[in-house]
C-alpha cells in the first residue's frame, strides 16, 4: 500500500489499490473471571489462531475485557478533562487508567484499576490532531493517532519522516509531544463481506457491516446515495465518504435484517450491542477475502489520508484485512464496534486495518442496531 489509498480508483498508485477494491464480479466466488458460556462461535479458536492465545485463557480474557469495559467507561465520566486514556493488559489482567490528576482515579470501579500520571490529556492530544488535520493535507503523513500508553501522538508517514516532521512543526504542534513513524499506505478495502455479500450497481461487490431496522450499514466507500445494491437488494439512503466513511442502505421488502455476523466457520457471532471496548482489547473481524480474523483495539479517533482525502475517527487496530474486506463487521465478544474502512499490510505477513465506528454511523441516520 502506497500512500494512504481508498478502495476507489484516484491516482496512478491509488489505480491499483482500487483494482483490488471494486473487483468485478467474475474475481469471486489474566483474570480470574469465569470463562463465559455465551462466548460468540469461532471466536476462541481465532483467537488461539491468530494471537496463539490458548483457548481456555481467551475466554478468560474475554471475561476480563467485558469487565474492565464497564470499570473504564465509568472513571471516564468521573475524570472529564483529566482523562488521558485507558488501556488492557488482557495476558496479565491488568486495567490501566491516565489522568492529569491520577489522584482522582478513586472509587469502586478502580479497584484492580493502575491509574498512570500522564502529561497531557485525552482531549489535549486529540486538539493536536485536529490542529494537524486544519493546517492542510500533506503528502507525508499517512495517519495520526493518539497512543495512550506513551501518552503522544503517533504521526505516521510512508517512509519521509524528514517531511512529516515539517508538517508537524509547520501545524504547530509541540515535538515533544509527537513520535513520528513510518507506515504502508492505507488504502480501502471495497470488494468486501463482512458477513454476507451484497453487489452495488451490478459492478462491485461490497459487504455488510450491521444489520439495522430497514437495512444494514456498510463503508461509506462502497457506493454514493442513490446506488442500488442486489443480494440483498436495496438503496443506499445514505453515504459519506472521505471525512467519515461510512453509509446506511435500506433494503427491499423480502429482505430480513438479522443481529449476526458470518463467523466464516459455518455458524454466526449474534450482536447483543456496540459498547466500545478498550485500548487493548481483542476484537474480530468478518470479510469475504480473508474470513474470521483477529487482533487488538489499538487506538481511537485517529485520522487517516487515503487517496480519496482524509478520514477521521477511526478505530486503529492490528487485526490484518485485504482487499475485499471492506465494509465487514468489526466486533468486541458480541459487541458491535466498526465497519472496515481500510488498512495496509496483509493477512500472510500481518497489517493495520481502520474501522468507522458503528455509534457514529448510527447516530449520523438515527439508526438503531438489529440484535441477535
Amino acid at each position: 500500500m502506497a500512500t494512504p489509498t481508498t478502495l476507489r480508483r484516484a491516482s496512478a498508485v491509488a489505480t491499483a489499490a482500487l483494482a483490488l477494491l471494486l473487483a468485478p464480479l467474475t474475481t469471486h466466488g489474566a483474570s480470574a473471571a469465569a470463562p463465559s458460556s455465551d462466548l460468540p462461535a469461532g471466536m476462541v479458536e481465532a483467537l488461539e489462531r491468530d494471537l496463539g492465545v490458548p483457548r481456555a485463557e481467551a475466554a478468560q480474557r474475554l471475561a476480563f475485557q467485558k469487565d474492565a469495559a464497564t470499570k473504564v467507561r465509568t472513571l471516564t465520566q468521573a475524570l472529564g478533562s483529566t482523562y488521558a486514556g485507558a488501556w488492557v493488559d488482557p495476558a496479565a489482567g491488568t486495567v490501566h487508567v491516565a489522568s492529569t490528576t491520577p489522584s482522582k482515579v478513586r472509587g469502586p470501579m478502580a479497584a484492580g484499576v493502575t491509574a498512570v500520571a500522564a502529561e497531557r490529556s485525552l482531549g489535549q492530544l486529540e486538539a493536536l490532531g485536529a490542529r494537524l488535520d486544519a493546517a492542510g493535507p500533506s503528502a507525508a503523513v499517512a495517519t495520526w493517532y493518539v497512543d495512550v500508553p506513551t501518552n503522544k501522538l503517533v504521526v505516521e508517514s510512508v517512509g519521509d519522516t524528514a517531511a512529516a516532521a515539517d508538517a508537524v512543526a509547520a501545524a504547530g504542534l509541540p515535538a515533544d509531544a509527537v513520535t513520528l513513524a513510518t507506515t504502508e499506505a492505507p488504502r480501502t478495502f471495497v470488494d468486501v463481506i463482512g458477513g454476507n455479500a451484497y453487489y452495488i450497481n451490478a459492478s462491485s461487490r461490497c459487504s455488510v457491516g450491521f444489520a439495522v431496522e430497514g437495512g444494514f450499514v456498510t463503508a461509506g466507500h462502497c457506493g454514493r446515495a442513490g446506488a442500488s445494491t442486489s443480494s440483498p437488494s436495496g438503496t443506499f439512503r445514505g453515504s459519506s465518504f472521505p471525512g467519515n466513511d461510512y453509509a446506511w442502505v435500506q433494503v427491499a421488502s423480502g429482505n430480513t435484517p438479522r443481529g449476526l455476523v458470518n463467523n466464516h466457520s459455518g455458524g454466526t457471532v449474534r450482536v447483543t450491542g456496540s459498547q466500545q471496548a478498550a485500548v487493548g482489547s481483542y476484537v474480530c473481524r468478518s470479510g469475504s477475502t480473508t474470513g474470521w480474523r483477529c487482533g487488538y483495539v489499538r487506538a481511537y479517533n485517529t485520522t487517516v489520508r487515503y487517496a480519496e482525502g482524509s478520514v477521521s475517527g477511526l478505530i486503529r487496530t492490528s487485526v490484518c484485512a485485504e482487499p475485499g474486506d471492506s465494509g465487514g463487521s468489526l466486533v468486541a465478544g458480541t459487541q458491535a464496534q466498526g465497519v472496515t474502512s481500510g488498512g495496509s499490510g496483509n493477512c500472510r505477513y500481518g497489517g493495520t486495518t481502520y474501522f468507522q465506528p458503528v455509534n457514529e454511523i448510527l447516530q449520523a441516520y438515527g439508526l438503531r442496531l438489529v440484535l441477535g
